[in-house]
């Protein structure tokens, strides 16, 4: 036990990120009022985007799903937070008019915005303000936040619903069905939990499952009552009311091993005056399953590997190594922003590597004996053993590789994602959360394979790795940013989505005269959620349930 709990003392010490003590979880959720359309003649259809600062910078977060012709949007996606106590953690939330013939994002569509930090909403519960378009009040449109912390049950819950026989409520055609689901809290206020999506033109609907927290769906309390709504569709935005039922999570949970569970859908109304009304149709719950949620540590200490691999780009645009303008150059006192970058980030993966034996590999230069370009050598030119002892030892290969190498290119990084992804797709095959993989590469420059990049990395999200860039230099790394998933969802040259972001891009000169270890956080903070997410979406359990986790409390 000595060895797991060294990795867990250092697991918890390590820049307190992966499980500060104050780290909480929390849910926010959205809505607006009164938004104003610069179009006056048609409703906007609007999108909250999440924007969170880091070192002066603006970057997306998340964002809800776009609901159409609406000025009153409630919305039913939320966003997951952590929060830090002992940080200012600056918000902003921006309306966007979303038009359905194209998902980016222009300055007209702009509908006001919103600045805050995360601890006024955490304190005040629910926060309401204006929204501001260019310093100025939008018209009389305001939005809404409400937090709610996740109390360490994080389960989640799959749920997939259907129906039959509804209330046709259309002239010409069939009703559009969807379908809401409320929690009823203590003080008799209703909170949106799920609106499903609209099925066109059926009366027996079947819609998409859905994964929703335990925590959002009844607060942990599992009594709660759940008040269900059908509504039929309409494009103007004024959607008709088929019926309700009311439920509990606890009935809900009657749909497991195969069973199912039904409600009549009843309109009050009907039902009030009209002698022989049944119902307005049935909505069917056909399972419910109940997923619990690991979290970083519980699979570190359950012995999930961190296998750190390391690629260094050696192209002509470094500068030539002897002349001490080039980023390679070797100063006796003084480490290059390679060596700082890669000792930053290094030494933290290395309490989470047991053998500490790192893989390093070069791209985009001419290696000895035959000086051909490659983009995956090794730079202790050991094809068979590219792995060197210790952050020193792949210090130590750097160093005495860069005499024997000529500088060239193109900047490729493909090859180098597609070797480590190869690693990581015989680690699948085990089943287990023995191995997660992730790869540093340092580079100057934009890339030349940005096609190739883009479809290595749609392949990688389905493995357990991450890819972090740091680019080194001052170049222009605008294209970079694209890889990084915070601004959309990245996708291939064929249009397939990334499963999940599994890229983290920064520039070193924004760290420039900051701490290693703030390099590091900045590099490091997604990688916990990342390994969880592959994990957990997987079905993956931690390998041996450590005393940490049997400590947890485990819910019901």
């Amino acid at each position: 036990m000595k060895k797991m709990s060294n990795i867990y003392e250092s697991a918890a010490n390590t820049l307190g990120i992966f499980n500060s003590p104050c780290l909480t979880k929390v849910e926010l959720r959205v809505a607006c009022k009164g938004i104003s359309d610069r179009d006056a003649l048609s409703k906007p259809d609007p999108c909250v985007i999440l924007k969170m600062q880091s070192h002066g910078q603006w970057f997306e977060v998340d964002r809800t799903e776009v609901i159409r012709t609406c000025i009153n949007p409630i919305f039913s996606k939320l966003f997951t937070v952590d929060f830090y106590f002992e940080e200012v953690q600056r918000l902003r939330f921006e309306v966007h008019d979303i038009s359905s013939n194209h998902n980016g994002l222009k300055e007209a569509d702009f509908l006001g915005g919103m600045e805050c930090t995360l601890g006024q909403i955490v304190s005040q519960r629910k926060l309401s303000k204006s929204l501001l378009k260019h310093g100025n009040t939008a018209g009389k449109s305001s939005i809404t936040v409400i937090a709610e912390e996740l109390s360490g049950n994080d389960d989640y819950v799959e749920l997939s619903f259907s129906a039959r026989k509804l209330d046709d409520k259309d002239f010409f055609s069939k009703s559009d069905p969807f379908l809401e689901i409320f929690r009823i809290n203590d003080d008799a206020t209703q909170q949106l939990v799920h609106r499903t999506e609209v099925v066109m033109n059926n009366l027996n609907p079947a819609w998409k499952t859905f994964k929703v927290s335990v925590n959002s769906l009844c607060s942990g309390d599992q009594d709660r009552r759940l008040k269900c709504i059908v509504w039929d569709w309409d494009s103007n935005g004024k959607h008709d009311f088929i019926g309700e039922f009311s439920s509990t999570f606890k009935e809900m949970r009657g749909a497991m091993e195969g069973r199912q569970v039904q409600w009549e859908c009843i309109n009050p109304k009907y039902k009030a005056k009209k002698k022989n009304y049944k119902n307005s149709g049935i909505v069917i719950l056909n399972q419910c399953k109940i997923h619990k949620m690991h979290s970083f540590l519980d699979y570190i200490m359950g012995g999930c590997q961190i296998q750190f691999t390391v690629a260094i780009d050696f192209t002509a645009s470094n500068g030539d190594p002897r002349n001490s303008c080039s980023l390679h150059y070797i100063h006796p006192y003084q480490p290059n922003e390679y060596l700082k970058a890669l000792v930053a980030v290094g030494e933290i993966c290395q309490d989470y590597d047991s053998d500490k034996m790192f893989p390093a590999f070069g791209f985009g230069a001419r290696i000895p004996p035959e000086y051909k370009v490659s983009h995956d050598f090794a730079i202790n030119f050991n094809e068979d053993n590219p792995e060197c002892a210790g952050i020193q030892g792949v210090v130590e290969a750097y160093q005495s590789c860069l005499p024997k190498l000529q500088l060239y290119g193109p900047t490729n990084i493909a090859p180098i994602i597609q070797k480590v992804a190869k690693s990581a797709s015989e680690e699948t095959n085990t089943k287990e959360a023995s191995q997660y993989f992730i790869l540093l590469i340092l580079t100057d420059g934009v890339i030349t394979d940005m096609a190739d990049t883009r479809e290595a990395i749609v392949h990688a999200s389905h493995l357990p790795m991450s890819v972090i860039i740091v680019g080194v230099g001052n170049a222009d790394f605008s294209d970079m940013q694209m890889l990084d998933g915070d601004d959309g969802i990245l996708r291939s040259p064929k249009g397939e989505p990334v499963l999940r972001d599994i890229v983290q891009f920064v520039p070193f000169r924004n760290f420039k005269h900051a701490s290693p270890a703030a390099l590091a956080k900045s590099v490091l903070a997604e990688v916990p959620n990342q390994v969880v997410d592959y994990y957990n979406g997987k079905g993956i359990k931690p390998k041996c349930m450590s005393e940490y986790e049997s400590s947890r409390t485990l819910a019901p």
